[in-house]
């Protein structure tokens, strides 16, 4: 009777300088696994200088259990660089899972039956041997003492950063659906040993549910080929990286595998924490009368709760994040969306939205006119302060990294400093009342916990000394000033309200000069007083 859930299965094998062990792998893979699987066996020699991959050859035979398929590559790929081929073959050919064992026999292959289970009963996408489960079980296997402080301790700093509870990172004994693999772009990854970090890193990004299993811990004469202290900074940065990336601090396309809509990310209220959403809450009164400009609509839900009447406008496509690919056309509200007259609004805001729009001082000059008959308007405006800290210290470094958010989003057309953003305003016809930085958000990065909050009132502390330096954020409040044509039609109706009021001041001399009855008119030799423009 055929089994429903009969999977093909490829065991991959990377193999360098294993002449003396790669024969002995193959015969310890389990036959009794083609009872459940479809199974095909796959080595690959990394340009090795010994007969690995004539003993691996030699291996076939009327009496293998399963088909052998062995290839050689001309150059070294290192040890990720192989995985990287050997996944490939694997999506390539319509497999549905792939074991990963190593051609010097540390893992045992005895144990591929029980960690296929998860997968054959679809409740992992990926499963790791972890030599850590059992107590004891790492030492009791010849693993050396520097190897086992190492890796707990690689461990326990990579979960911290990572928020992920895993009891082993370094492991070299994996499985993983193929349906998971295409989901991650793990052929941007280290051609390493690092490859190993980075894939898990990948995978918790990406949301795949990975199950972790006992394995026994086998240590040999098997030359280890890792340096240890380069391995394990690296790994640390692969974890950092992936994290600061989630606040736009950095960027890496191998760590961009985050499931789900980004337009449904971008129209998150950021209520949670300090943000221009938060002060903009803070600055409405119940009942106004809001313009949300940009996407928002379940900030417009929040702001209607809060008894306020909204608007919402959107533009052509909204304040919309898109794939990279889809870039150039990800605008925000142009001029021509903006309503003829800000008269029925108290407050405008458009948060997060500027550095969205194509050509800001055009729209700020429409925002303006509309409000012509609004002088009573308030806009609220917030923009990524391109000045930050962070972004000098990567510039003179040499980076300068675009990422689907944060300060270098890919969205952003244009990028500004406080001082560009009061300057495109009072450039724009507005008087700029409060300029506020926000800071970084640190609850996102390490939750709401002492970190968080103790990271939060520090950079809170280092904005008031420098805002331009360490605000992650720039929120400007203005209001518009008066046109030079509605100062003029001003000064007109003044007048005309002041002669109405004396009409002896319409009284002229002989030279055309007024002569108010009751004005003392100066000596000769007296000095005339001068206008200066000030009153």
């Amino acid at each position: 009777m055929t089994d429903p859930h009969r999977l093909r299965l490829l065991v991959l094998i990377v193999a360098y300088e294993a002449e003396a062990t790669i024969a002995g792998v193959l015969e310890r893979i389990p036959p009794g696994l083609a009872e459940r699987f479809d199974v095909e066996i796959l080595v690959i020699d990394d340009a090795s200088h010994d007969g690995t991959f004539a003993r691996a050859q030699a291996s076939r035979g009327p009496d293998t259990p399963f088909p052998l398929h062995v290839l050689v590559n001309p150059q070294n790929q290192g040890y990720g660089g192989n995985q990287k081929i050997g996944f490939h073959f694997a999506l390539e050919r319509g497999f549905d899972a792939v074991a990963l064992v190593h051609g010097d026999g540390q893992y045992a292959p005895e144990c591929l039956p029980d960690l296929l289970e998860p997968l054959r009963a679809a409740t992992a996408d990926a499963v790791m041997g972890s030599r850590m489960m059992t107590r004891g079980g790492a030492r009791a296997g010849g693993m050396p003492l520097y190897k086992r402080v190492g890796n707990r301790l690689l461990t326990a700093l990579q979960n911290a950063i990572l928020r992920a509870r895993l009891s082993e990172y370094h492991s070299g004994y994996r499985l993983y659906a193929t349906a998971a693999l295409r989901r991650i772009p793990f052929d941007l990854n280290s051609n390493g040993f690092d490859f190993d970090t980075e894939i898990i890193v990948q995978l918790l990004i990406a949301g795949q549910r990975i199950r972790e299993l006992p394995i026994p811990t086998h240590y040999g004469d098997e030359i280890s080929r890792v340096n240890v202290f380069g391995y394990g900074w690296r790994v640390l940065v692969a974890a950092a990286v992936a994290r600061l990336q989630e606040v736009g601090l950095f960027y890496d396309r191998k760590y961009d595998c985050r499931p789900g809509d980004p337009e449904a990310r971008l129209d998150l209220p950021r209520l949670d924490y300090d943000s221009p959403h938060r002060r903009a809450l803070a600055l409405l009164r119940p009942g106004a009368r809001v313009l949300l400009l940009g996407r928002g609509h379940r900030f417009a839900d929040v702001l209607r709760e809060r008894g306020c009447s909204v608007t919402a406008i959107d533009g052509p496509a909204g304040l919309v994040r898109r794939r990279p690919a889809e870039l150039p056309n990800d605008d925000g509200p142009g001029p021509e969306d903006l309503p003829g007259s800000l008269d029925a609004f108290d407050v405008v805001l458009l948060l997060d939205g500027l550095d969205r729009v194509h050509a800001p001082e055009r729209f700020v000059d429409r925002l303006r006119e509309a409000a012509r008959r609004a002088p009573h308007v308030t806009v609220m405006v917030s923009s990524a302060n391109v000045g930050f800290v962070v972004t000098r210290l990567m510039l003179l470094a040499g980076q300068f990294n675009y990422g689907l958010r944060g300060i270098l989003d890919m969205s952003h057309h244009r990028l500004f400093t406080a001082r560009s953003l009061r300057r495109l305003l009072e450039q724009g016809g507005f008087m700029v009342t409060a300029v506020h930085g926000v800071p970084v958000p640190f609850p996102v990065v390490f939750g709401d916990g002492p970190a968080g909050r103790l990271l939060l009132a520090l950079n809170r502390v280092l904005i008031r000394l420098s805002r331009s330096l360490f605000a992650y954020q720039i929120v400007a409040v203005a209001t518009p000033r008066l046109s030079l044509d509605q100062l003029l039609a001003a000064a007109e109706t003044r007048s005309q309200d002041r002669l109405a009021a004396e009409p002896e001041a319409a009284a002229v001399d002989d030279d055309g000069r007024s002569t108010p009855s009751d004005r003392r008119m100066p000596d000769a030799g007296a000095a005339r007083p001068r206008y200066d423009g000030r009153s």
